[in-house]
């Protein structure tokens, strides 16, 4: 299943990622190896590959689920059989490995950075940092998940066929043809965040011209299917059995139909919610968000430096040396710091954030553009300046996200 899940806010400085759980598949998102992804495993393509802790938990219930199937098939195993069940479970998150490695591969090809996968509880997710550009890409790097598990379904059944059936070799091989086809076939399913509901937000992109169409049709589909798994799964689960179902299992479908309900209406809700970000991104620009500022010498005491601020309608403060060049930015926060019958014996330059390369922003940086380049450099407040090298005033990444949150909280957003 492809997720996206953001906090609906931009996060400079922050990793801003945040995909949840799902049956396989990869999804948009953002920089950086971020703590709390699990134990790594490797890198191929220079990917980092995560396991979430959560991954144990399915892994056990797998080798519980598969051995108990095992015991019926093959009762001469023994308890042998949970080290067979335990493979399996491998085995399958190796194959939704591959799923995941053929949505990054083709990511990669289109030149979207791939943040990292991540195996979670319910199978995997890719995070893509960069959304594809046309709906033609996106609909390829959607479908080639589904269909390397198909290929490995269609590998899977040939091998169960050059192998003695009733062995330990062919019952692997039949579950792991048949875990890949149910992945291949789930994920083809037409509703976000499922990668059928990426391919069918791009045939709504391509028809309509309209990114933003594309994802609203593909994420209501979502939420319909959120509701057909939790109404519909059990009432399958228990179609056409003449025995008396007992009250566990009733109980046991129902709860996982709830929780797969629950990914699939929560990951719509996602899709939507990083399409509206997406959508008010071009607003965010550093011209129209940085304050104005005033220059003071390092030596400046801060009330007199505030006194040069409030006459000039200013609110922020940057440090300049003998020539004018600007050498620091005094931080708000360490303004605020400052009782004010100190302030007059308190120079700037013990409220001061030496400047860095990457701390000085061009003013006409806009949208995704100023949010790269503040992520890049975290910090509180960044110096603007225009092409010319002049001082255009400080950007407060305060006033960036409180922007950001009015634009999505605006009637029709």
């Amino acid at each position: 299943m492809d997720e996206s899940g953001d906090s609906g806010r931009p996060q400079p400085g922050a990793d801003g990622s945040g995909p949840g759980p799902a049956p396989d598949g990869g999804k948009p998102q953002r920089r950086r190896d971020a703590p709390g992804g699990g134990i790594l495993m490797g890198r191929p393509f220079g990917v980092p590959v995560y396991v979430a802790p959560s991954w144990f938990l399915v892994a056990a219930l797998i080798t519980w689920v598969f051995g108990g199937q095992l015991d019926r098939i093959l009762p001469e195993l023994g308890n042998l059989r949970y080290l067979v069940s335990l493979f399996f479970a491998v085995a399958f998150y190796a194959s939704v490995l591959v799923h995941e490695l053929a949505h990054t591969v083709a990511a990669l090809r289109f030149k979207l950075p791939v943040r990292r996968i991540q195996l979670q509880f319910f199978g995997g997710v890719s995070e893509i940092e960069k959304e594809s550009d046309t709906p033609g890409r996106e609909f390829i790097l959607a479908f080639v998940g589904p269909l390397l598990s198909l290929i490995l379904s269609g590998l899977f059944y040939l091998g169960m066929k050059a192998v003695e059936p009733g062995t330990v070799p062919g019952v692997l091989l039949a579950g792991l043809m048949i875990s890949n086809l149910i992945v291949a076939v789930f994920n083809l399913l037409p509703g976000l965040p499922l990668d059928g509901g990426r391919m069918l937000r791009a045939v709504v992109w391509k028809i309509t011209g309209k990114p933003m169409s594309g994802t609203i049709a593909a994420a209501w589909f979502g939420r319909l299917l959120a509701v057909s798994v939790l109404i519909g799964l059990p009432l399958l689960t228990h179609t056409g059995s003449d025995a008396d179902v007992g009250g566990m299992e009733t109980v046991m479908d129902a709860l996982l139909a709830a929780i797969l309900a629950a990914i699939i209406w929560t990951g719509a809700g996602n899709s939507l919610r990083m399409a509206r970000l997406r959508e008010h991104l071009p607003e965010l620009r550093a011209r129209t968000l940085t304050r104005r500022a005033v220059p003071v010498e390092t030596t400046t005491p801060l009330s007199e430096a505030l006194r040069r601020a409030n006459d000039a309608g200013a609110r922020a403060l940057v440090v300049v040396d003998s020539q004018g060049d600007p050498t620091a930015l005094v931080r708000e926060a360490a303004i605020v710091g400052v009782p004010e019958h100190r302030r007059p014996w308190v120079a700037v330059s013990g409220l001061a954030q030496d400047l860095t390369e990457g701390m000085r922003v061009p003013a006409e940086l806009a949208g995704e553009a100023l949010l790269d380049k503040l992520r890049a450099s975290p910090a509180t407040e960044y110096l603007v300046v225009e092409e010319t090298g002049a001082i255009y005033g400080v950007l407060s990444t305060a006033d960036v996200e409180r922007a950001f949150v009015q634009a999505m909280a605006r009637p029709g957003s």
